[in-house]
């Protein structure tokens, strides 16, 4: 038995408290307070470029990375703000919904394949302007992780 602690690979589970926050230091998500957080690397839990900085941790090793703006999450993009008919988001989701400016709505994929999300950013007579980029699209991102268990 070895006592050299397990090292994270790119499709290692994990359990692990984390925070990410926004380039104002706003906590987005923030696992430390509550219970930790249990994902498999790869799997779309965390972006990309922040599970790069977790690849080659030991288990017990403390994360903190600041990623530029655009560099987690990309960048804004402008054609990810939709107007979505009173008609068709009737079809997406509860109809008798009320929704309200700021809040997050979760949608099937056209294709079956999953969900995607989308922030209400304005309510029309008949429609509602949603953004679907990610929250935080175009900002520095700083995540700070403990790395609980690796498997």
């Amino acid at each position: 038995m070895s006592d050299t602690p397990p090292i994270i690979q790119p499709d290692s589970f994990l359990t692990l408290h984390y925070r990410l926050s926004d380039d104002s230091g706003r906590a987005v998500v923030d696992t430390f307070e509550g219970l930790p957080a249990t994902l498999t690397l790869g799997d779309g839990a965390l972006a990309p470029a922040i599970e790069a900085h977790l690849i080659g941790q030991a288990e017990g090793a403390q994360v903190d990375v600041t990623l530029p703006p655009g560099a987690a999450f990309g960048e804004r993009n402008e054609g990810m703000i939709q107007r979505v008919s009173q008609q068709l988001l009737g079809t997406l989701s509860d109809a008798t919904e009320n929704y309200q400016v700021g809040d997050a709505v979760s949608f099937p994929a056209p294709d079956g394949s999953g969900v995607f999300g989308g922030v209400v950013r304005e309510i029309g007579d008949g429609w509602t302007l949603f953004d679907f980029n990610h929250p935080l699209a175009g900002r520095g991102v700083r995540f700070e992780a403990r790395i609980l268990s690796v498997l």
